[in-house]
């Protein structure tokens, strides 16, 4: 069936697989997964979390009839950040918790992300095994044994409590002027008051969601509005968030920008110098910089790369037992704290460093010079194969040629949204440009 991408079932909302009645099956396959054999009816909890999106409504009350059908106990967080659903399955002692968010997104879109009793975003292997179960079809509780469902009003607060946490005990961020952006998306309560609580004068922008402004002109993939807020307000530093909170962009008083690569540098040579990056190893995908691999290399680092997708990198990190990694994109995952990405844990251990070391942002948030890097994107309609495409393949096999010994080519269909991603990085910026313009366009004609 091909439900799950890279990071859950993803779509337009009331569209293919992201209707009401998928979301319905899929809980009560999630339901019956989870569900543990030989407990009372009491024991079997889920907790479901979700953005700001309208059609948040719709899917939250499909997924809690299904889940409630197979006899699971539902817990609703309204509301919160996607690590704070991991935080939450875990501390509550739930069976699992389920995310409704399509992320940095459109509004239009939607999408369902399921972690498992440890906190953890589902292996491939379990999401597998749910989709059989999806399309097989499941039996539902008897009658005395149908689950319920309420409310928790203290989801977002215990987030926050536990967030303040993780920079060092007695710090204060009093001094700093920060910005934050929500992207009118899942953070916009937690993430002011946990910056609020721990001393920092406070700009926050995309605080105002409707339900159909998520990631619009804001957020961190449109940093516009958060560096606009932070020139004109004088801030020292600018968070920007993205629809769900698990990823961030760092601005410097200026207004410019340091993507994950940067912060991964950064954290990295910090944890390296307190002897706490375990395995010497920062995990990170195939799009992150040949720059950060090359500043890795020379701090005595490693560099390990994984398929796109935080999953993935956390995948990695736990079968290594490394406990730092990210992704470009600005997810950076710290298992330490989170067992996901977590934008605003991030951005406060960024902060932390602004404090620790009494630098200004702009002095923290460029370890390296990333190698010229190019990134084109061609949208397709949804079962078309253009990467199948003769004429394709031949401009991708004279890509790589042209690139040997000088740079690298990365071509890969999103697992988020009908696009197929066109990468290449070298020092040459005229063959930079020719080869990704050859393969986008041999992509765009054969769609």
């Amino acid at each position: 069936m091909g439900l799950f991408g890279t990071d859950g079932v993803r779509g337009r909302a009331n569209h293919g697989d992201m209707t009401a009645e998928m979301a319905l099956r899929l809980g009560a396959a999630a339901g019956r997964y989870f569900r543990r054999e030989g407990t009372g009816l009491a024991a079997h909890r889920v907790v479901i979390g979700k953005d700001t999106r309208q059609s948040g409504y719709m899917l939250e009350n499909a997924l809690t009839a299904g889940l409630t059908s197979t006899g699971m106990n539902v817990l609703l967080l309204g509301p919160v950040p996607t690590p704070a659903v991991g935080l939450l399955a875990r501390s509550m002692r739930a069976d699992l918790g389920v995310m409704i968010s399509a992320s940095h997104n459109p509004a239009d879109d939607n999408g369902i992300k399921f972690f498992g009793p440890d906190g953890f975003k589902l292996s491939d292997e379990a999401e597998a095994e749910i989709e059989r179960m999806v399309a097989e079809g499941v039996a539902p509780a008897d009658a005395p044994n149908i689950g319920r469902a309420k409310r928790i009003d203290d989801g977002r607060g215990r987030y926050v409590e536990y967030a303040k946490t993780t920079i060092p005990a007695g710090m204060s961020l009093e001094g700093l002027k920060v910005v934050i952006d929500c992207a009118n998306g899942a953070a916009y309560r937690a993430a002011p008051d946990v910056l609020v609580e721990l001393g920092a004068t406070v700009v926050a922008v995309g605080v105002s969601p409707n339900g159909r402004n998520i990631n619009l002109d804001c957020g961190s993939t449109a940093t516009a509005t958060c560096a606009e807020a932070v020139v004109a307000h004088g801030a020292d530093v600018g968070i920007s968030l993205d629809g769900d909170a698990d990823r961030v962009m760092i601005l410097d008083a200026d207004g410019r920008v340091a993507d994950g690569d940067q912060l991964m540098a950064l954290f990295a040579s910090r944890w390296s110098a307190e002897d706490r990056l375990n395995g010497d190893t920062l995990v990170a995908t195939v799009m992150s910089n040949l720059g950060l691999e090359r500043f890795l290399r020379d701090k005595g680092l490693h560099l390990h790369r994984t398929r796109v997708g935080d999953r993935h990198v956390v995948e990695a990190m736990r079968q290594g037992g490394f406990n730092l990694g990210g992704e470009q994109s600005g997810h950076i995952v710290m298992t330490d704290y989170s067992t996901t990405g977590d934008g605003l844990i991030a951005g406060l251990q960024f902060l932390a460093e602004m404090v620790r070391t009494g630098k200004p942002a702009a002095d923290l948030m460029h370890s390296f010079d990333p190698v010229p890097q190019r990134l084109e994107n061609v949208r397709y309609e949804a079962g078309a194969r253009p990467l199948e495409a003769v004429p394709v393949k031949a401009a991708i096999s004279d890509a790589e040629a042209r690139l040997e010994g000088k740079g690298r080519l990365l071509i890969r269909a999103s697992g988020t949204e009908p696009l197929i991603r066109v990468m290449a990085e070298s020092e040459d910026p005229a063959l930079l440009d020719n080869v990704v313009d050859g393969v986008a366009d041999a992509v765009r004609a054969a769609v």
